[in-house]
């Protein structure tokens, strides 16, 4: 099929051995590649339901889209899709029990396994000692990785590659926070670019998997060369450098949202009792600019330049990183209630070469220090640690905690679900999370619709899942095809992406079939995870958002009304077409959807 290598790259960490499968032509058209695809072959893969995250059993795939590698701007991306070791459900079924689990990451990984001459990897089984896996094209080998364990990202991204003699090679790894099984461990590429959701760094670490190293030497056969150049050109004089939104994003990246979401008063502020942050000013895109950043850098064939590079001094020392962005800013600043930029930087950077997820970080530190505050537990608790609001020192101490695994990092680093339920004292009320995945820096109370984007996230928490149900569809297929969300409202119209798929690959592409491809995979993720034991009573919001009222900014008062909410959850449902009782789907849209097989 043009536009494809149709070739999956098969990895046994147990036996050491090597396949190259073609891919079902008919999966790729239903389910088109990165997270869709990924998703399908997880579920192939699967050997049932309640198979434990982190045994040799439980798949990890590695899954660029069909846009990944073509110059196609804003679209080289990368799913990351396995079985997360992060949600559990209320009733559960199965003691292993968890939602699918996938991470996005920009970056040029995703592009150079399709130049490699493959669509994905399927890594399964678990290694002996520490490896890595080398791609060259045609040369797929598992080498020892025994010197490299232990090593934070900063360091491996650096020395790694100056191991394989060639800057041309493009990896992804984990940190010690993946090596030490932290549940929340994020998969990393070019130091600071993240797999950060949903523990994919976590299940890599089970399988003594520290990274993929891979460069290659080809690209797939368009179908209609003519039309897609023509397309190519379109997009570049639509995306000109004179775009105001362009323009937003080479200037401040995400960072721009850290003011504005505190003005709103969405942000996530004091573990979410606030939407409103007063130190806000020291955070934002002013204050890096002039403090911290230095330069602008891309990932593969983008203009935007959304990521900031620079390094930060002063009283926490040197460091060359990026920082801050919008959930990095406001989970290790305004959630904490810290408004040193240096501090704040220095906290990414520690996050950043452990490899763990700074927004569960962000939301796990954040629920101690109120437990804190409110004496529900004391310092002998915390190791000895004066874990108060603001504090950056100790906020330093509690990540090292984790990403070492030691003493009370060892619960944290499980996340607030099961926090709670050891502290107890009414503490799960305001433990913030969805299925035991925590929440992202955007807040709820003052827009309500955003907590359906969280409710009803297959991955659990989510605030890119796109809020209602076409919103959801559309996400899922810019997560399939490998485009960047950033860019999303400019591919309409005759730049829609189905014209880009049709070009690519020869067949035809109808804004039915399109949508209806995103509401398949949504679909095959939700029933996934119903086999797994989630169902409607799964889909609750955090207990604060129904009773704490904020209580400054421009959102004063804002709370969320439970009667409204769940009605707005049923309304949800129904456009689904998902029993409103169970929130399974219905055998009528899984037959319409193409999903027979899962009744």
């Amino acid at each position: 099929m043009k536009g494809y290598n149709g070739i999956l790259l098969e990895i046994d960490l147990t036996t050491g051995q090597i396949n190259k499968k073609q891919i079902r032509e008919e999966d790729i058209k239903k389910y088109i590649g990165g997270r869709g695809l990924g998703m399908k072959l997880l579920y192939d893969n699967l050997p049932g339901p309640g198979v434990d995250p982190l045994s040799p059993e439980n798949p990890l795939l590695f899954m660029p889209g069909p846009f990944s590698g073509f110059p196609i701007p804003f679209s080289s991306r990368t799913c990351v899709v396995t079985k997360s070791p992060r949600t559990s459900s209320v009733n559960k079924r199965f003691e292993f029990g968890s939602t699918v689990s996938y991470s996005n990451m920009g970056g040029f990984v995703g592009p150079e396994i399709r130049f490699a001459g493959y669509d994905g990897i399927l890594i399964k089984g678990k290694a002996e000692k520490p490896v890595y896996v080398f791609i060259e094209d045609d040369v797929v080998e598992i080498r020892d990785a025994s010197r490299y364990w232990g090593m934070g990202t900063d360091d491996f991204d650096k020395y790694f590659i100056q191991d394989l003699g060639d800057r041309r090679f493009e990896s992804c790894y984990i940190g010690p926070a993946g090596e030490n099984l932290v549940p929340y461990a994020s998969v990393i590429n070019t130091a600071a670019r993240a797999a950060g959701r949903g523990g994919v760094g976590c299940v890599m670490g089970s399988k003594k998997l520290k990274a993929i190293v891979v460069k290659g030497s080809q690209i797939p056969k368009v179908a209609n060369h003519k039309e897609y150049l023509e397309l190519l050109e379109k997009s570049r004089k639509a995306f000109s450098i004179d775009n105001d939104d362009r323009k937003f994003w080479r200037e401040q990246g995400t960072t721009g949202a850290l003011k504005y979401s505190s003005d709103q008063g969405s942000q996530a502020v004091k573990n979410y009792s606030e939407g409103t942050f007063e130190g806000i000013e020291n955070l934002a895109t002013e204050s890096a600019r002039k403090k911290i950043w230095k330069r602008d850098f891309a990932c593969f064939s983008c203009a935007l330049s959304c990521k900031k590079s620079g390094y930060a001094k002063g009283a926490y020392g040197t460091m060359v990183h990026d920082a801050p962005e919008y959930e990095t800013g406001t989970m290790l600043g305004a959630n904490l209630m810290i408004d040193s930029l240096e501090g704040m930087a220095k906290l990414i950077y520690i996050a950043d070469d452990y490899g763990i997820d700074i927004i569960s970080a962000g939301n796990t530190i954040g629920f101690l220090m109120e437990c804190y505050d409110k004496k529900l537990i004391d310092k002998d608790f915390l190791d000895g640690i004066d874990l108060q609001w603001g504090s950056v020192d100790d906020s330093i101490q509690m990540l090292h905690k984790i990403g070492k695994m030691e003493g009370i990092g060892k619960l944290a680093a499980q996340g607030v679900k099961p926090l709670a339920e050891k502290i107890g004292q009414g503490s799960g009320e305001f433990a913030i999370h969805v299925k035991g995945h925590e929440l992202a820096a955007w807040n709820v109370p003052a827009y309500e619709k955003t907590g359906i984007s969280y409710t009803t996230s297959n991955r659990g928490a989510c605030h890119l899942n796109g809020g209602e149900t076409d919103g959801q569809n559309e996400i899922v297929m810019m997560d399939s095809l490998g485009a960047c969300a950033f860019a999303s409202n400019w591919y309409k119209d005759d730049l829609h992406y189905r014209h880009f798929l049709s070009v690519l690959t020869g067949i035809e592409w109808t804004e039915e079939e399109f949508n209806k491809a995103g509401e398949r995979i949504f679909n095959l993720e939700k029933m996934m995870n119903f086999r797994e034991g989630f169902d409607k009573n799964d889909d609750i919001l955090p207990e604060r958002f129904y009773k704490n009222k904020f209580l400054h900014g421009p959102k004063e008062g804002a709370i969320v009304d439970r009667e409204e909410f769940d009605k707005m959850m049923n309304d949800y449902y129904e456009a689904r077409g998902w029993d409103k009782e169970t929130s399974k789907p219905t055998d009528e849209k899984l037959e319409e959807l193409g999903l027979g097989y899962l009744i």
